[in-house]
């Protein structure tokens, strides 16, 4: 077992404050499991999707009249917050940060906006889950089975978009989203296929100074693709477990420091930071 020290912080959980996330999920049960993983941090990141938005938005701009399927829900931020501070009070020993996990933040620049200025929080998540098609945002996952190869260049190709068009998170969080649902099973995704658009990806993440996400829920990324970040300039990852349940936090946490250590990456200044090259 590795020694607790090295334990990165958890940037990526989710509680009942999400729409996608049971009721039993709270703050405090996430909160335990992270103080027995001996994590020095949780950052509670839940979805800020939008299924209506504003004529200031991009999405408007771009022909978006709405999303499919349409299940996404607001956070409830008083409810939200007033756990947040009990959980503070609770467990002195964990730093427990607020935050949202933006999905596709490019597209809703000013709802976004709008939400943070009223609530602004410590850790923001950029997240691409969804891709326009005819007039509508669908859920990546059903767009694989028509031609799994076709949509994920144009998943890693939006998500260049959304890295360039959109400045308001700090974390890329699950930059291969689409390989949870990849035909026939995960196992039979092949990284190095999309190896330039990764390195796109890559390249426009690191000119922004932002931080990778290595995605403990997700498939792990091989120490290629963290590799591959580094080589082009990144300088900075965070650990998400996206838990959206309590025993999921900090899920496979040692295998993913193994796999960022053999890309070049190490603790960063203190124990809470992002890990650096």
């Amino acid at each position: 077992m590795r020694s607790q020290v090295s334990r990165p912080a958890d940037n990526h959980v989710h509680t009942h404050w999400s729409w996608d996330t049971a009721d039993s999920s709270t703050m405090a049960r996430a909160c335990e499991r992270a103080v027995a993983e001996g994590l020095p941090a949780v950052a509670f990141t839940e979805h800020l999707d939008f299924t209506v938005w504003t004529e200031e938005d991009p999405a408007t701009a771009y022909g978006l009249i709405d999303r499919h399927p349409a299940h996404q829900l607001p956070i409830d931020v008083e409810g939200y917050f007033a756990e947040l501070a009990e959980c503070r009070d609770r467990f002195p020993e964990l730093r427990i940060l607020s935050g949202v996990e933006t999905g596709e933040p490019h597209l809703f620049a000013a709802s976004i906006a709008a939400h943070l200025r009223d609530s602004p929080v410590d850790r923001i998540l950029g997240s691409l889950h969804s891709l326009s098609l005819d007039g509508r945002l669908v859920g990546v996952g059903r767009l694989l089975y028509s031609d799994p190869d076709a949509t994920m260049r144009r998943y890693l190709g939006e998500m260049v978009d959304m890295i360039e068009s959109s400045d308001v998170f700090q974390v890329l969080a699950h930059v291969d989203f689409p390989r949870r649902y990849w035909p026939g099973g995960s196992q039979h995704y092949v990284e190095k296929d999309y190896e330039e658009e990764y390195r796109a990806v890559f390249r426009a993440l690191a000119g922004s100074g932002r931080a990778l996400e290595v995605n403990t829920s997700s498939p792990l990324a091989s120490v290629d693709q963290v590799r591959w970040f580094r080589e082009e300039g990144g300088e900075a990852v965070s650990f998400g477990s996206d838990a959206h349940q309590p025993t999921a936090v900090g899920q496979r946490f040692d295998l993913a420091v193994d796999i960022v250590e053999a890309a070049g990456f190490r603790p960063g200044r203190d124990r809470f930071d992002f890990w650096r090259r």
